[in-house]
């Protein structure tokens, strides 16, 4: 009965978010109302698991997406994301510029959430494509699979940041086998896969392409906007690096707190605050008028990450969670393949890789401690699936039809088969890793 409840639910989930569209956070606290009221939970403490399942999710979180989407912001009105593009440009030539576009978006990817970053980025691609007279497939599908995949692996991204939590997973190990997995992930569905459409012709509209071009000189340096970019997985990195091979005492503390990914963010605002602000002649006041508008953006982000993390609660506290992960014990099935696979279910359904990734967590969150698997590599897992297989339910999907005015079937051919490589490779990647762990 249980796990009739859950299934129950996520298809009631789907039927709001995408037959009826109501807004995903009303609709996880309905879900949460279904499942709760429907396996006999007292009311009151129906509506303890909720509000727990929300502080819980949103305690640590509000640092790390608030302190993300300012970087992110900093990144994009100084230029540093055109300096970057343009400058890798020229350096690799035309020959190889698709590796060009995959450092960038890379780069950008890891401080900007998705949609921010394809929308900076989109019109140097463009750019970039008429001045080289390569077809604009070509030169733009490699940097979205960097955005697409720095977003559904990496923290300090909302849905697997939030999934870490879920799971106690040490954010700076799943940075570290994120990466690790990612690579692969990116050359195969970015630039390999890109040379095998050359023969679909884009023609994006003019209203389009109107590239907010800032002038060379008002730029900053390559290296300050690299290196600004970059800052966060630095400082994480000195922390990972101090807990490894530094002996306890002072310092090995000091530079762990510096890797902590809340000192780390909030190390990397300040910085960019002055290298891509303050050093470029902007003042003060400017600047935190462009902060406030960052942070406003993800306001709903936050609340469908809340939404989703009392649906997690009232998973665990009614006991769903408990038995869909006893029923599992002995089965022959990868937990890491199972967890890829429902949110690969609930992506395909819903749409949202953020919604499918905190969804699939929810349901799966036993698994991680009771069959002893790596925390990490099931944030890694289930951030794969999340995105699998994006088609017409998903605003991704859209956007890239619209900005490269293709088909939908011409769209389904390109960016639903690059998303679905991604999520492929990424599980090749887990399961790869999961020999060694």
């Amino acid at each position: 009965m249980p796990l009739i409840i859950a299934i129950v639910g996520i298809l009631l989930l789907f039927l709001l978010i995408a037959k009826l569209k109501l807004n995903a956070f009303l609709s996880f606290i309905i879900v949460c109302l279904f499942v709760g009221i429907f396996q006999g939970m007292p009311l009151d403490q129906l509506v303890q698991s909720i509000q727990r399942g929300i502080g819980n999710t949103l305690g640590f979180l509000v640092l790390i997406l608030g302190l993300g989407a300012m970087l992110g912001k900093l990144v994009a009105d100084s230029g540093a994301a055109q300096q970057i593009t343009t400058r890798l440009v020229d350096k690799f030539g035309v020959k190889h510029v698709q590796w060009a576009m995959v450092i960038t978006g890379f780069i950008v990817g890891i401080p900007m959430f998705y949609s921010v970053g394809f929308v900076i980025l989109i019109p140097l691609v463009f750019s970039v494509a008429i001045s080289t007279k390569l077809p604009l497939l070509y030169v733009g599908l490699p940097m979205l699979t960097s955005l697409s995949v720095t977003h559904g692996y990496l923290p300090p991204h909302p849905a697997p940041t939030a999934i870490a939590a879920m799971f106690n997973a040490d954010i700076g190990k799943t940075l570290l086998y994120g990466v690790v997995i990612a690579i692969p992930a990116i050359i195969v569905a970015g630039p390999l896969f890109a040379r095998t459409i050359k023969n679909i012709e884009a023609k994006p509209l003019k209203e389009f392409y109107n590239p907010n071009i800032i002038p060379p000189e008002q730029l900053p340096s390559i290296w300050t906007s690299i290196l600004t970019a970059l800052s966060p997985i630095i400082f994480i990195g000195i922390g990972i690096a101090a807990d490894q091979f530094i002996v306890a005492g002072t310092l090995k503390n000091i530079l762990m707190f510096i890797g902590n990914p809340v000192i780390a963010l909030l190390l990397s605002v300040l910085l960019a605050i002055y290298t891509l602000g303050l050093a470029k002649g902007k003042k003060m006041g400017t600047l935190m008028d462009s902060l406030t508008t960052s942070v406003s953006s993800i306001t709903m982000i936050l609340l469908i990450i809340a939404g989703a993390g009392a649906l997690k609660e009232v998973l665990i506290d009614s006991k769903v969670s408990d038995y869909i992960a006893a029923s599992l014990e002995g089965s022959s099935i990868s937990p890491l393949f199972l967890a890829w696979f429902i949110a690969t279910a609930i992506r395909v359904s819903v749409g949202s890789a953020t919604v499918a990734g905190l969804t699939a967590a929810g349901i799966v969150l036993p698994m991680a401690t009771d069959l002893n698997v790596s925390a990490e590599l099931m944030v890694l897992a289930i951030g794969s699936g999340s995105l699998m297989l994006s088609h017409v339910n998903d605003t991704g999907f859209w956007m890239f039809k619209e900005y490269f005015n293709l088909s939908v079937k011409e769209t389904l051919s390109t960016w639903t088969v690059m998303e679905t490589l991604v999520g492929i490779m990424g599980l090749i990647g887990v399961l790869t890793l999961s020999l060694f762990m």
